[in-house]
């Protein structure tokens, strides 16, 4: 009887999200592809679009576009440790392999520069979304083979990255805050952004498999180093199509990887942790 009820459940909980992301990105499920590309940017969305000439979805709330021929969606889902949650809890029902976050982040090591990617391989939980999902004794962290097709790629291409700890907060004006400017000091991340420690979290929880490529975007530490109008633009034009290129590159690397049955990805239903303890 309880076995049943789970199932109605499940099943109610899966077509109410369907019909969401339906609504909220303009977008029939059945044009998802076995990829699915994550932005805060609706430039990234309009670049992806116009170099495939491909069209644009917009739903009520997210664009999406897709590419058949490359097996990847690339969605829009705005800002925020909420919005992130939502995205994942939608997405998570869909029959997809993987997920990538093409994000920006503050970068905060003296070394350092607008323009260096940065690649997390975990987050402080510092947004409150994610504990929702689990205690805050479970570390947010990236799927390690989604990563390790980033960092190939990266080296492959030669280009310079990072790696390290991100603080993913749910206040984007921190930058005049003393007292979280001191907690950034005592918690040692190498970068802060919105969204990742949800992802992660969230990803978690549905056995989605999610990783992040971020771009350093500005530098909130260092002396006229906080982002403006004119910077982010700066940052827009001359980065744009490389990040969204290298994302693709590197959902084609995980492609391959997938084909040589590499271990670290692992999509299915949930299930309770005591019938997990006994497999």
């Amino acid at each position: 009887m309880i076995d049943s009820e789970e199932t109605n459940f499940e099943r109610e909980e899966e077509e109410i999200a369907i019909g969401t992301l339906e609504r909220y990105s303009g977008s029939d499920v059945s044009e998802f592809q076995p990829y699915l590309l994550l932005t805060n940017f609706p430039k990234y969305v309009q670049y992806f679009a116009s170099s495939r000439d491909l069209p644009i979805v917009e739903g009520s709330m997210f664009s999406v576009a897709h590419s058949p021929k490359e097996k990847v969606s690339i969605l829009d889902f705005k800002i925020g440790s909420p919005a992130a949650a939502l995205i994942v809890d939608l997405c998570a029902h869909l029959p997809i392999k993987a997920s990538l976050l093409l994000g920006m982040c503050g970068g905060l090591r003296r070394h350092y520069h607008v323009g260096d990617y940065f690649v997390p391989v975990a987050g402080i939980r510092g947004e409150g979304t994610s504990d929702f999902y689990f205690s805050q004794e479970v570390p947010a962290m990236a799927n390690f083979l989604v990563q390790k097709a980033v960092t190939n790629v990266l080296m492959e291409e030669g280009i310079k990255y990072h790696l390290g700890i991100t603080h993913t907060t749910n206040k984007r004006f921190w930058e005049f805050n003393p007292d979280f400017k001191a907690r950034l000091n005592a918690t040692r991340p190498q970068a802060v952004e919105m969204e990742c420690a949800t992802l992660f979290m969230a990803s978690y929880y549905h056995k989605l498999p999610l990783g992040a490529l971020l771009l350093i975007s500005d530098l909130p530490l260092s002396p006229k180093g906080i982002k403006t109008k004119k910077s982010a633009q700066d940052v827009y034009s001359k980065y744009t199509a490389e990040h969204v290129e290298l994302g693709i590159k590197a959902i084609d690397e995980l492609d391959n990887l997938l084909k040589l049955e590499e271990k670290g990805v692992f999509r299915g239903k949930r299930r309770k942790f005591e019938d997990q303890l006994n497999d």
